[in-house]
């Protein structure tokens, strides 16, 4: 008998699901002995539009598809959920300051924790996709703490992904010549893409990379800012490389991470680097296979990268702060 996971995905009628939900539902991620059942979370504004993708995907004919099912109710959507990857979120709008939106998506967030304790199966992984995605996942997780801290994760691997092309690109090497990529902290443009921990072909990558005004001035500003290039250039945000890096994430969770590489996670902070313990912080890990990450230990910084870790450290203070009313004690 096939083995069957629960895959719950939210805002699953928006750009960067339906770059996602074929790709789940073929067989890539789990295997083709693995059959994939589809709980898709939306607004009931949005059902029409989500009953258009589940048409596609029963068009698609997979064979490892066996369920879909379409939801506006969390409750149904976890209800026994192996992995629960949280895409949707509002948008921030024109004149919306940033406080803004950490409240209204804080309050969807809250729900959607709740939800994942109450119904998901007791393995569950989450995954924050939806922006602000570090803050998003601070505060579902305080409201699912009967799900162990470990499981609740923010991606940064889209990031990371950024980073080792950017670097790839810049060195003349093939994109899997590029490791021990690092997005520490936040997923914004305060973020810190760390170049003095990269490897190129396994040497440091600043001495493949000498040109150290191109790693400081346009590496680090270009992966911070990527998302804003792509919509100047597209009109729309990024979806089919935010897809493509969420689903990185859960490979990562699958298979364990190749020997002398790791890769880029937020997670729950227990205190590493001198992160405040609870705080999802983008983090260096390697994975065991089994759903299980674990932050590198050792890694350090030198006075230009210490300085961008403290920035992002220090928003991702300043959105906690914003967030403190929906955090539980």
């Amino acid at each position: 008998m096939a083995n069957v996971v629960r895959v719950a995905v939210t805002g699953a009628a928006g750009q960067v699901a339906y770059s996602m939900l074929g790709r789940l539902a073929s067989g890539e991620i789990f295997g083709p002995n693995t059959k994939v059942i589809l709980q898709l979370l939306e607004i009931t504004p949005a059902l029409g539009a989500l009953q258009g993708v589940a048409m596609e995907l029963e068009d698609c004919s997979f064979p490892t598809l066996a369920g879909l099912e379409l939801s506006d109710d969390p409750n149904v959507a976890f209800k026994n959920v192996n992995y629960a990857l949280l895409v949707g979120s509002m948008p921030r709008k024109q004149g919306m300051e940033r406080k803004d939106l950490l409240g209204i998506n804080g309050k969807i967030f809250v729900g959607q924790g709740q939800a994942i304790a109450k119904n998901a199966a007791s393995d569950v992984r989450v995954l924050v996709v939806g922006n602000p995605c570090n803050t998003n996942c601070l505060v579902a997780y305080n409201n699912g703490r009967d799900v162990p801290a470990d499981r609740w994760t923010a991606m940064t691997r889209l990031d990371h992904n950024r980073a080792r092309s950017a670097l790839a690109k810049k060195a003349s090497v093939a994109n899997e010549a590029v490791s021990n990529v690092t997005i520490w902290g936040n997923h914004s443009n305060t973020q810190w893409p760390d170049f003095n921990n990269a490897k190129i072909n396994g040497q440091p990558a600043t001495s493949v990379i000498t040109d150290r005004a191109w790693l400081e001035s346009e590496f680090v500003p270009q992966v911070q800012n990527r998302g804003a290039a792509v919509i100047k250039a597209r009109g729309l945000s990024s979806a089919m490389s935010a897809a493509n890096g969420a689903l990185d994430h859960v490979k990562a969770w699958l298979a364990p991470t190749p020997a002398n590489d790791w890769v880029s996670v937020a997670t729950v902070s227990k205190g590493e680097y001198g992160v405040p313990a609870g705080m999802v912080f983008g983090y260096p890990v390697t994975g065991d296979g089994k759903g299980n990450f674990e932050v590198v230990k050792g890694l350090k910084h030198d006075a230009f990268g210490q300085e961008k870790f403290n920035t992002t450290l220090k928003e991702l203070e300043e959105e906690r702060e914003a967030v403190k009313d929906l955090l539980k004690s």
